[in-house]
């Protein structure tokens, strides 16, 4: 394959955020506690060796977690170097998606295995695990029951409700039914079946489904796999509960941070008095009702942490250095600063997951054909459309330099006279012309447009499969399609050329021979 890197500014498809927090804009340091360098994280280290975890109880409940599961020899050793208080983690989450979901998700994992690597050689002395921490208490089904596969959304139709890792599998053999209708009969495919069935078939709900898929993919990595929703680690995190829950006692901290950040940025998560749910059979419901303190000491299991309380649970039980995610994740962990400050905890170093894009063989030659280079494909289409017009040979649409000649004209009329109503005038007939000049220019674009209609609709075409609805593929396309193509080789391909510490997006494209 073909590596190209291209800036993140250059894809026109990042906040200004994200683009500021890669630069390490100066504006953002309230917000963080060091930016993500090598260097720095020997700094992170010092600062989270001096903050006790309980890591006998976090072994003991991820060796549990993963007793029915066949582990690699590395993860198991991971699993044991967490009982020593010189390693650390990396951490990346989320939700429990159908077939993984995006492509994202496989590339926030690897972002996560490969700094842990990255760390291991820096700081020889102690030890780097990466972690990867199941969303299962999320209750939006609908972010997780679907992938976009082929051009189509496929989708397991359920009614159940409450936090999708409780989710039963019941019935789900129609969802594979129909997956192995569009899949074929390929070596490739017939190992994805296989590895699905595995998965979605022979566990009871979508919790270990998701594990033991996640392991089989990145298992051999070392990657230990983590599910929050445990009574042994939540009574870690009671102290924390009830400070929300009975004295809102976050509220006033995160709301200021956030108020801070918006001062420049769009803050991404809503704060609440609360910020805590309810579980029960079914439900993940707000917090309304009176909730007493017994309850929480008895019950910790029962109580939810949302979106913004979740990464101080995280940071509480796991001896943790890094948070790798998406440019939204990056953005609501910034809220939460001035609450981790209260809590004495320390903030980890944040990194923005990797981005790629992976062109096929026939996208990358008709790319080619085309006379597009990698960084044009992120023009938006009527650009490239225009760029490609332009570049036809004997192509005469472009009347820049009949329009610089106008300009030159008017300034030189209107230097031969004082009178400002004539100079009004003058203005006034410039704009008319110019405005004349850039409509015929609009014209004859047209005009080549239509000589050029069968490149101008491959452009469109492959615009569409690489930008689906306009957005980058790894937000759309899942994993699947890429895996008949490369088969066990896909996961290496992209470890291979995932850098978490290298803030370039990276497009990766077969060599035309």
């Amino acid at each position: 394959m073909k590596v190209d890197k291209i800036s993140y500014q250059e894809t026109n498809k990042f906040s200004k955020l994200a683009l500021d927090y890669l630069n390490k804009d100066e504006k953002l340091k309230p917000f963080v506690n060091h930016f993500p360098t090598l260097e720095n994280f020997g700094k992170q280290i010092n600062e989270k060796q001096d903050h006790l975890v309980n890591r006998d109880i976090l072994v003991e409940v991820i060796r549990k977690q993963n007793a029915s599961f066949s582990l690699s020899e590395k993860s198991k050793n991971n699993i044991d170097l967490l009982a020593d208080k010189r390693t650390f983690t990396v951490t990346t989450g989320h939700q429990l998606c159908l077939f993984t979901g995006p492509l994202y998700f496989i590339y926030k994992i690897i972002s996560t295995i490969n700094l842990a690597e990255q760390l291991q050689k820096q700081y020889p002395k102690n030890n780097f695990v990466s972690v990867f921490w199941m969303a299962t208490e999320d209750h939006d089904f609908q972010e997780v029951n679907h992938i976009n596969l082929f051009g189509k959304e496929m989708e397991w139709d359920s009614k159940q409700t409450g936090a999708v890792g409780r989710m039963s599998l019941n019935g789900f053999e129609s969802v594979l039914t129909e997956l192995k209708s569009v899949l074929g009969t390929s070596e490739n495919a017939k190992k994805l079946i296989s590895l699905f069935e595995n998965a979605y078939l022979n566990h009871d709900n979508l919790t270990v489904a998701t594990r033991y898929l996640v392991n089989e993919l990145f298992g051999e990595y070392g990657l230990i796999i983590l599910d929050g929703d445990d009574k042994r680690l939540k009574q870690q995190f009671i102290p924390t509960i009830k400070k929300d829950i009975l004295e809102q006692g976050f509220k006033k901290s995160i709301t200021k941070c956030s108020d801070d950040l918006a001062n420049e940025y769009k803050a991404q998560a809503y704060v609440r008095p609360i910020n805590f749910f309810k579980l029960s059979d079914g439900k993940r419901e707000l917090i309304k009702g009176v909730i007493t303190e017994k309850e929480i000491d008895e019950y910790p299991e029962n109580f939810s942490p949302n979106v913004l309380l979740r990464p101080l649970y995280q940071e509480t039980i796991l001896p943790n250095i890094a948070y790798i995610g998406g440019g939204a994740e990056v953005n609501y962990w910034m809220q939460l600063k001035t609450a981790f400050q209260q809590e004495n905890i320390p903030f980890p170093i944040l990194l923005l997951r990797n981005s790629a894009m992976l062109l096929n063989v026939g996208q990358n030659k008709k790319r080619q054909d085309l006379g597009f280079s990698i960084a044009d494909l992120f023009l938006d289409e009527h650009q490239l459309q225009k760029k490609f017009v332009l570049s036809q040979k004997g192509a005469v649409v472009s009347l820049k330099d009949e329009i610089n000649s106008l300009e030159d004209m008017y300034v030189s009329i209107l230097a031969k006279t004082t009178d400002v109503g004539l100079q009004i005038s003058i203005k006034s007939q410039h704009q008319k012309q110019l405005k004349s000049l850039v409509q015929l220019e609009e014209k004859l674009l047209r005009l080549a447009k239509q000589k050029n209609e069968s490149s101008l609709n491959q452009i469109s075409k492959i615009k569409q499969q690489l930008f689906p609805n306009n957005s980058l593929q790894e937000r759309h396309d899942n994993f699947i399609s890429f895996y008949l193509t490369h088969g066990e080789n896909f996961i290496k391909i992209m470890k291979e050329n995932l850098n978490p510490l290298n803030p370039n997006f990276v497009v990766l494209s077969p060599k035309i021979k």
